[in-house]
């Protein structure tokens, strides 16, 4: 499965209503045009940045560029961060998990 990921870097003092406006407006907005939002996190990089950002699916893209040719020129190192999410579990696909 193929996902992406969309990064915001954000001041800290905005991060709360930047949360809200996602979850209270945006959403809403991308679940009625039958987004597939896996969820939604942040990271406090320091004291000026923190990272948000969302994982969507996107089967239906990777099945018309190929999924083998995707595998051949995909050359992204692999890094692990830890994470903590901004929505709740039942606004995203993987309630039905």
């Amino acid at each position: 499965m193929i996902y992406r990921r969309k990064t915001y870097i954000v001041d800290p003092s905005f991060v709360e209503d930047f949360n809200v406006l996602f979850n209270d407006i945006l959403l809403p907005s991308q679940l009625k045009y039958e987004a597939r939002l896996i969820g939604r996190w942040m990271i406090n990089k320091d004291e000026e940045r923190t990272e948000v950002f969302a994982l969507w699916r996107v089967q239906q893209r990777l099945d018309e560029i190929g999924r083998n040719r995707l595998k051949r020129v995909l050359k992204e190192e692999i890094k692990q961060e830890f994470i903590e999410s901004t929505v709740l579990r039942d606004k995203t696909i993987l309630k039905k998990l």
